[in-house]
């Protein structure tokens, strides 16, 4: 057998794919980029030639240092993979991002390490930031990535220096959620929140871990319930999963006497959760508990219930999200991004039991 360094040294070249098809080096590698002005005649020698060697195309890392462009743009989530990609939103937006840089040609690398060293967000080679679902806890993060001169775009977080937002009318949404209960006559309402903490830990909403969270889109939603009814409590759950809702229906609905005659559920798949429990416990929605949701996702494959929901447009998002990333890419300063939900009056929302 050949020693490892004689079949590293026999590896084609470009220059002998160009000298092999007759043309330039320079001919050559613009027949492989497809950038330059070469005729599909020239094109067809040099991909032949190129066949013909063995020869798959020019090192795509030594053409990033020469563009100073990694052509990676980095997506920053603080759940862990498993557990983000359960939640459809996270779906949707990341299926918008990849249509709008798919343009650029840029691949997305999706990054949940908040550490140093190796493999770490703070090492990666990427030319511009998404932020998604992050915490409100994002300064550190921010000043390296903007020591760096990296570009970046959030979804829904805090307004930061240098970092493009796009937003969505959190508190506003969940306003009119808890309106159209108040409305209907309801009083007594309950809460079942997104985590609070990057620990994700499951329990009551406290005035003291509301006062402490770290989680953005679930404080916005907050306010805006309070907004209508001021001092409702409620359950701060471990992530947007059925299995979630459920567990903090049972809680919500242990006491018959002081139970809640209305749950806003700060996600669908929260809120499917919430129906099953209660139904398995006895109560009828919407006739002895009315249920409300948030996202609008399709639901047909999970319950038989339309239910009452905020429908935000989690796909458009993420393509202005793209394309904010491609203008601050091409040195503009686009305008913050916003959006604004829209209520789906379903059928899971009645008035109160007598």
């Amino acid at each position: 057998m050949e020693p490892e360094a004689s079949a590293t040294a026999a590896r084609p070249t470009l220059v002998a794919v160009a000298r092999r098809a007759g043309v330039s080096p320079s001919t050559a590698s613009l027949a492989f980029s497809g950038a330059g002005p070469v005729s599909d005649t020239t094109r067809a020698k040099v991909l032949a030639a190129a066949a013909e060697l063995d020869y798959a195309g020019p090192d795509p890392r030594a053409q990033s240092l020469r563009l100073g462009r990694s052509g990676i743009i980095g997506v920053i989530m603080e759940d862990r993979l498993r557990d983000a990609f359960r939640d459809p939103m996270n779906i949707a937006m990341l299926d918008g991002i990849a249509d709008e840089l798919g343009l650029l040609g840029s691949g997305l690398l999706l990054l949940t390490n908040t550490g140093e060293g190796p493999g770490s967000l703070y090492s990666a080679p990427v030319d511009a930031v998404v932020l998604i679902g992050c915490s409100t806890r994002l300064t550190e993060s921010v000043n390296v990535f903007r020591q760096r001169g990296i570009p970046m775009v959030a979804i829904e977080a805090e307004r930061m220096e240098g970092v493009l937002p796009v937003d969505l009318d959190n508190r506003e949404a969940s306003a009119a959620l808890a309106g159209h209960l108040r409305d209907l006559g309801h009083e007594r309402a309950a809460m079942v929140t997104l985590p609070l903490e990057i620990s994700h830990e499951r329990g009551l909403l406290t005035p003291q871990r509301e006062n402490d969270s770290e989680g953005f889109t679930a404080t916005s939603r907050i306010r805006g319930v309070r907004d209508v009814f001021p001092d409702t409590g409620g359950v701060v759950a471990a992530g947007s999963f059925i299995e979630e809702g459920e567990l903090a229906a049972r809680e919500l609905l242990a006491d018959r006497d002081s139970r809640p005659t209305a749950i806003i559920a700060q996600s669908d798949l929260l809120a499917v959760g919430v129906i099953r429990a209660a139904e398995e416990l006895g109560y009828s929605v919407p006739g002895d508990l009315s249920v409300v949701g948030f996202d609008g996702i399709r639901l047909d494959s999970i319950t038989t219930h339309d239910l009452t929901t905020m429908v935000q447009p989690a796909v458009e998002k993420g393509r202005a999200t793209g394309r904010g990333i491609l203008a601050l890419l091409a040195g503009e300063s686009p305008d913050p991004i916003a959006f604004t939900s829209t209520f789906h009056p379903g059928a899971t929302t009645a008035p109160p039991p007598r």
